[in-house]
C-alpha cells in the first residue's frame, strides 16, 4: 500500500522532507543510476563512447547544455530523456503557476497565501513530465511566450497594472524547478536571446516595465545546428558564455549502429499470415545508401543526412515486399534488390542536393543505390569465388528479375547456373523461396556492378546476361 504523502506545508515540514535544487536532484539520480549499472538513455545508439560521457559530466557539474549537431542526430531524444533523472514526485504549492517551493515561495500570490494561511497551505506533487517544458525556436517567438506578459483579463478583474498579480508567466517560469528546452536556439531573435540572459544568470525579469525578482530553479538545455551556431553568428556571445557545456552529436559511425537505429525506429504493422524476413545484406545496403549520401559531393553536407533517411528507406522496401507478397499470394515477405528503386520517394525529401538541374536528383539517388549495393556485395563476396557463375552466363544463359516476379520463378536458376546455389548458401538466408529469390538478385546485381554481367532494363524487368 502506498504511503500517504503530505498534503499541506505543515505536514511536509513535519515529515522532514528536504527540497533539493533541480541540478542537485539530477546529479544525485545520475550517480545512483551509474552505481546500479542502469541504462541511462535507452534507445540512444552509437553515443556510448562519444556523446554520453560528456553529457554525464555536464550533469554531474550542474552545467546547462547545448547539443550541437545536424538534423536527425537524436538531440531532442537526449534532451527529453533528461526527465528520467528527475525525482518521481516533488512537492509544490497547489495552484501555483510556477511550481513554487513550499518552503521558499517566490511569486506574489504564494507569498500572500503563506502569509495568510501559514502551514495550512495545500501542496501538490509534481511528476517528472509536469516539470519539463519545451519550445521550438521560431522567429515569431516573443518575450511574452518565454517569460511573461500582462494578462488583460486579470486587469479587467479590477487589479492595477502595477500589481504583480496581473502577470501571466511564460514557458520558462512555468518550468521552474524543472527542465526547459529550446530546440534550434539560433532561430530565436537576438532581442529574445537577451531575455534569456537574465533567466540563466541574473534571475532579474522585466515584464512591461516591471522589475520582478524571481530566483528560478531551471535547468536550461538547447539544441542547435552547427552551421547556424558557428558560422552565422546567430547566437549572441553572452548567451553562448552562459551555457556550461557544448556537446557535439554525430551520425552513426558504423553500419551496425545505423542498422540498430533503423530496426528500433521503423514502423511495424502486424500482418496476419505474413512472415517478414530481411536478409542482413539488405539491411546493410539501406544503411550504406545513407552513409554514401553523407559523403557525396552532390548532397548538401551542411544540412546533413538524417538517420530518418535510413528508417524511411527501410520501411519503403519492406512495404514493396509486402505489396508483392499480397499480389502474388505468397506468405513470405522478403525485400529484394528490385525493391530498391522504391526508396526514391522516401529519401528524396530527406536530403538536399547541391544541383538544381531538372531530373538530376533521381540520377544521384540511383548512383547512391548502385554504390551501396556494390560496397555491400564486395564485403560478402570475392569475385574469384563466382567465376563459375559468370561462366554459366557467358555460355548464353539469361536470367530475368523483377519486383513482381514470383519467388518460385528464381528457384530453377540454382540448378541452371553453376555455383549460384553455393553463393546463395554463403548468404545464410535459409530455404524459403522468397529469401532465395532475394539472394539470387543480390548475387546477379553484384556481378553486374562489378562489370562481370551485362544488364538490360525494360518494362520494369531486368535481364542479366554474359
Amino acid at each position: 500500500m502506498n504511503e500517504r504523502r503530505p498534503e499541506t506545508i505543515g505536514e511536509l515540514r513535519a515529515s522532514g522532507y528536504r527540497v533539493r535544487p533541480v541540478r542537485e536532484e539530477m546529479r544525485s539520480n545520475l550517480i545512483r543510476k551509474i552505481r546500479n549499472r542502469e541504462t541511462l538513455f535507452p534507445g540512444v545508439i552509437g553515443f556510448e563512447d562519444t556523446v554520453l560521457p560528456y553529457l554525464e559530466n555536464a550533469i554531474l557539474s550542474g552545467q546547462d547544455i547545448i547539443f550541437l549537431g545536424e538534423r536527425g542526430q537524436a538531440k531532442s531524444r537526449l534532451i527529453r530523456q533528461l526527465v528520467s533523472l528527475l525525482d518521481d514526485a516533488i512537492p509544490a504549492i497547489a495552484s501555483c503557476e510556477i511550481n513554487d517551493n513550499p518552503f521558499a515561495p517566490v511569486c506574489r500570490g504564494c507569498l500572500e497565501r503563506v502569509e495568510k494561511e501559514g502551514d495550512a497551505v495545500a501542496i501538490t506533487w509534481l511528476t517528472p513530465d509536469q516539470r519539463y517544458g519545451e519550445k521550438l525556436a521560431t522567429p515569431d517567438i516573443t518575450i511574452a511566450d518565454l517569460i511573461g506578459e500582462i494578462d488583460p483579463i486579470k486587469v479587467a478583474e479590477g487589479r492595477y497594472l502595477s500589481d504583480e498579480m496581473t502577470i501571466h508567466y511564460g514557458l520558462v517560469p512555468r518550468s521552474n524547478r524543472g527542465i526547459f528546452s529550446i530546440n534550434e536556439l539560433p532561430d530565436l531573435a537576438e532581442r529574445i536571446q537577451v531575455g534569456l540572459l537574465n533567466i540563466m544568470e541574473e534571475r532579474d525579469i522585466q515584464i512591461r516595465g516591471y522589475r520582478v525578482r524571481l530566483p528560478l530553479d531551471v535547468y536550461v538545455v538547447a539544441s542547435a545546428n552547427p552551421e547556424d551556431y558557428t558560422n552565422r553568428g546567430r547566437i549572441i556571445t553572452p548567451l553562448k558564455d552562459r551555457y556550461g557545456a557544448q556537446i557535439r552529436t554525430h551520425y552513426p559511425r558504423t553500419v551496425e549502429d545505423e542498422i540498430g537505429i533503423m530496426e528500433q525506429e521503423m514502423y511495424r504493422a502486424q500482418e496476419d499470415g505474413q512472415d517478414v524476413f530481411v536478409p542482413q545484406y539488405m539491411k546493410e545496403i539501406i544503411a550504406e545508401i545513407t552513409r554514401l549520401a553523407r559523403r557525396s559531393p552532390d548532397v548538401n553536407q551542411r544540412s546533413g543526412v538524417s538517420v530518418r533517411a535510413s528508417i524511411t528507406d527501410y520501411e519503403s522496401i519492406l512495404a514493396n515486399a509486402l505489396r508483392r507478397s499480397i499480389r502474388l499470394n505468397e506468405k513470405e515477405v522478403v525485400p529484394r534488390i528490385s525493391d530498391l528503386p522504391y526508396v526514391l520517394p522516401a529519401i528524396s525529401g530527406k536530403i538536399e542536393f547541391e544541383t538544381l538541374e531538372e531530373g538530376r536528383e533521381g540520377q544521384i539517388i540511383e548512383k547512391l543505390i548502385a554504390g551501396a549495393v556494390l560496397a555491400v556485395f564486395n564485403r560478402h563476396f570475392s569475385l574469384s569465388d563466382l567465376d563459375d557463375v559468370v561462366a554459366s552466363f557467358k555460355s548464353g544463359l539469361v536470367a530475368e528479375a523483377s519486383d513482381l516476379a514470383s519467388s518460385q520463378s528464381y528457384l530453377p536458376l540454382l540448378g541452371r547456373v553453376q555455383g549460384l546455389e553455393r553463393a546463395v548458401g554463403r548468404l545464410k538466408v535459409g530455404e524459403q523461396p522468397a529469401a532465395i529469390a532475394s539472394a539470387v538478385e543480390f548475387v546477379l546485381e553484384g556481378l553486374h556492378l562489378n562489370k562481370r554481367l551485362n544488364k538490360d532494363n525494360a518494362s520494369g524487368r531486368a535481364q542479366y546476361r554474359g
